[in-house]
C-alpha cells in the first residue's frame, strides 16, 4: 500500500534483513495505527493530502464559487423573560444531552507545563476548571431531574477526548479527586491518535528525523471528535436510550456553563439541527465569524469563516466595506466561540455518511515564493466546527448570540503575549479569564437587585482589565438566573474590595453588607440565611511579576494572588434552617 502511493522513500535507509528487525516490525505497528486511525485510512490520508497541497501550491481560494450572507440565529439578553424562559427549557432538556469536551492540548502556551483543564478557573476558591465543569453538568443533571416527575435517575454522560499528550495527566487529575463528585462510569475518555507528516508537495511522509523506522507525526485537529465518537460506538448507545443532544466545548472557557442553559433551550425551542454558540463580534475582530455560504451551483451551508477569510470573501462579493460594523455598532456576523450543540438524531444519520471525517485544510509553510519545498513537515488539519460543510441543505443549522460579559472569556495567551495585544482588544490570558469571571458574577448579582461596586482598573502581567468584587459560587447555587433572583432578597451590598465564596445550594443573601471577605461553605439539606454587617481586613492583590520563578506558574501568568489578612468563614455541615446575622 505504501509503494503504491508513492512512498518509496520510506524504505530506502533500512538496514539488510536481519538486521533492525525489531524497529522495522514496529515501524508497521505504528502505519497499522495511523491506518486505522484515520477514516478511510493511509490511502484516504494521503490522497487528501496531495489534493490539498495542490491547492494550497495554486493559491485556490477555499471560498471560490460562494457568496456571503448573514445567516439566521437568536439574539439572547441575560435576564429578561425570554432568556428566564429558555434557561427553564434548556435545563428541561439537559437530562436528554451528552457532553464532550475536547482537551487534547497542553498550557505550553499559556506559560503552563500541565494540562489546561488543571488549571485554577480562579484562585479566590482554586477550583480547576474540570472540577467546575463536572460540578456544572451534575447541577444540570440535578435541576433537569426535578422538573420531571418519574423519580428519573438520569446520569449526564460525559466525553472527554484527550491526547497522547494530556491523557494520563488527565486521568491522574479525575482518579486523585473522586472524579470531583461524578460517578466514573459516568465519564469516557477517548484518545485522539497524530497523524502522519508530509515532507513535500508530492504527500510523501516524513520520516522522525531522529529515527529512520519511525514515521513523525503531528495532532490533527480537535476536529477528530467526531470520528471518534462515532468509531466508540457512544452515539447509538445514548441514542437508545434515548438522548436527543451532544453538547461540545473547549477546554478553559470559564464563562461557557453560563451560556449552556438557554443555548440548549433554543435548540430545543428552534429544533436547530446545530446550534453554534456566538457572541456579538466588532468588525475584523481577530474571532471566526458565522456566516451562509451560498455556492453558484446552490450549495449553501453556515459555518465558520476565519476573520482574516471573511473580510476579503466581503469585498470580492459586492461588499466593498468588506467586513464592517453595521447600525448595532458590531459586524452582522457574530463571532463564532466554538461551542456546538448537536441534535444526535441527524448527527448520527450524517456520520453513517461522513464516518466522522471533517473537512481538512494544511498550512505548510514554504522556504520561498516558488512553494516548492517547506520549512518544515507539515500536516492535514481539522476543526470541530468544520462539521456542517458536508451537511445537506434541508439541515436546520443556526446560532445563540450572548453577551461577551456573560459567555466567554478564554485562557489561552500567555502574559507577553496578552501584553502586546492592542489597546481595547481581548488579552485571553490567565489574567483577563480569572478578571472576567468576577465581572460576570458581579453583573449578574447586579441583575439579581444586589448593590455591587463599581470596579477599579489595574495592571497585571502588563494587561489593564478591571477588579470587580471577587464573587464566586458553586454552580448548585446558581445555574440559572432565576437561581440566582430567588437567593438574593432584600438590599444587599458587596463593596469592591470584597469577596464572596458561596458554597451550597440554598444560601439566601438576605439584606448582607459586606465589606471585607465572606466564606459560606453549606450541605444541601441546609437552608442558610445571611444577613447583617460582615465588616474584616479581607484579602487585599498582589501584584505578582510573570518572571518570578519563586511563584508557582499558574500564579505567574494572572500576575497577582491574594494575600489572605482576615476573612470570616462558616460551615453549616447540619441539615435544617440556620441564619448568620453579623
Amino acid at each position: 500500500m505504501l509503494l503504491n502511493e508513492g512512498q518509496m522513500h520510506l524504505f530506502e535507509h533500512w538496514s539488510e534483513p536481519g538486521v533492525d528487525d525489531d524497529k522495522k516490525k514496529s515501524f508497521f505497528d505504528q502505519v497499522r495505527r495511523l491506518n486505522s486511525s484515520y477514516p478511510g485510512g493511509l490511502v484516504s490520508y494521503i490522497q487528501n493530502a496531495r489534493k490539498l497541497l495542490a491547492d494550497s501550491k495554486a493559491g485556490k481560494n477555499p471560498y471560490d464559487g460562494f457568496t456571503p450572507s448573514v445567516p439566521s440565529g437568536e439574539v439572547l439578553t441575560f435576564g429578561d423573560d425570554n432568556f428566564v424562559s429558555l434557561e427553564a427549557a434548556g435545563v428541561k432538556e439537559a437530562r436528554n444531552a451528552a457532553f464532550v469536551l475536547v482537551a487534547g492540548g497542553l498550557g505550553e502556551r499559556l506559560g503552563y507545563k500541565g494540562i489546561k483543564v488543571a488549571l485554577p478557573r480562579e484562585t479566590t476558591t482554586g477550583k480547576c476548571f474540570l472540577q467546575h465543569y463536572i460540578e456544572s453538568i451534575l447541577s444540570l443533571q440535578e435541576a433537569s431531574c426535578k422538573m420531571v416527575d418519574d423519580g428519573c435517575h438520569t446520569k449526564i454522560p460525559f466525553v472527554i477526548m484527550t491526547s497522547d499528550d494530556t491523557n494520563v495527566l488527565t486521568i491522574q487529575l479525575l482518579e486523585s479527586n473522586s472524579y470531583f463528585g461524578m460517578e466514573p462510569s459516568q465519564v469516557k475518555i477517548l484518545k485522539q491518535e497524530k497523524v502522519a507528516c508530509l515532507a513535500d508537495n508530492d504527500a510523501r511522509l516524513a520520516l522522525d528525523p531522529n529515527d529512520k523506522y519511525r514515521i513523525q507525526t503531528k495532532p490533527h485537529g480537535h476536529g477528530d471528535v467526531h470520528s471518534l465518537l462515532y468509531s466508540s460506538g457512544l452515539l447509538e448507545q445514548w441514542k437508545s436510550e434515548g438522548r436527543k443532544w451532544v453538547l461540545f466545548f473547549q477546554d478553559t472557557n470559564g464563562l461557557l456553563f453560563n451560556a449552556i442553559p438557554s443555548a440548549l433551550g433554543v435548540s430545543a425551542i428552534k429544533g436547530y439541527n446545530v446550534n453554534s454558540l456566538a457572541v456579538p463580534r466588532k468588525a475584523k475582530e481577530a474571532i471566526g465569524g458565522i456566516t451562509k455560504l451560498t455556492h453558484v451551483d446552490g450549495r449553501t451551508m453556515v459555518i465558520n469563516v476565519e476573520y482574516n477569510q471573511l473580510d476579503p470573501l466581503l469585498r470580492a462579493t459586492g461588499h466593498p466595506d468588506g467586513d464592517a460594523n453595521c447600525e448595532t455598532g458590531y459586524s452582522p456576523y457574530p463571532g463564532n466561540i466554538n461551542q456546538l450543540i448537536l441534535e444526535l438524531g441527524p448527527y448520527i444519520e450524517e456520520l453513517k455518511k461522513t464516518h466522522g471525517a471533517i473537512s481538512e485544510f494544511v498550512n505548510p509553510k514554504y522556504t520561498d515564493s516558488t512553494k516548492m519545498t517547506f520549512k518544515s513537515s507539515t500536516r492535514l488539519e481539522c476543526m470541530m466546527q468544520d462539521y456542517p460543510k458536508t451537511l445537506p441543505p434541508s439541515a436546520k443549522v443556526g446560532f445563540t448570540v450572548m453577551d461577551t460579559w456573560l459567555a466567554y472569556a478564554p485562557v489561552k495567551n500567555n502574559p507577553e503575549d496578552a501584553a502586546k495585544v492592542p489597546k481595547g482588544n481581548p488579552y485571553h490570558s490567565a489574567t483577563s479569564g480569572e478578571m472576567a469571571i468576577y465581572r460576570a458574577n458581579s453583573l449578574i448579582l447586579r441583575k439579581a437587585g444586589a448593590q455591587i461596586a463599581d470596579p477599579v482598573v489595574d495592571t497585571f502581567n502588563g494587561q489593564e482589565v478591571e477588579v470587580w468584587p471577587r464573587i464566586t459560587w458553586s454552580p448548585r447555587w446558581g445555574l440559572t438566573f432565576r437561581n440566582v433572583k430567588e437567593k438574593v432578597r432584600g438590599d444587599s451590598s458587596i463593596s469592591q474590595r470584597s469577596a464572596l465564596a458561596i458554597n451550597g445550594r440554598n444560601i439566601f443573601l438576605e439584606g448582607l453588607s459586606l465589606d471585607g471577605t465572606l466564606i459560606v461553605n453549606s450541605v444541601d439539606e441546609a437552608e442558610v440565611k445571611i444577613t447583617g454587617h460582615v465588616q474584616n481586613k479581607g484579602w487585599t492583590i498582589q501584584h505578582v511579576d510573570y518572571k518570578d520563578t519563586s511563584e508557582k506558574e499558574e500564579i505567574r501568568i494572572r500576575g497577582f494572588k491574594f494575600e489572605k489578612v482576615e476573612q470570616l468563614e462558616v460551615n453549616y455541615t447540619e441539615p435544617g434552617k440556620h441564619s448568620l446575622s453579623a
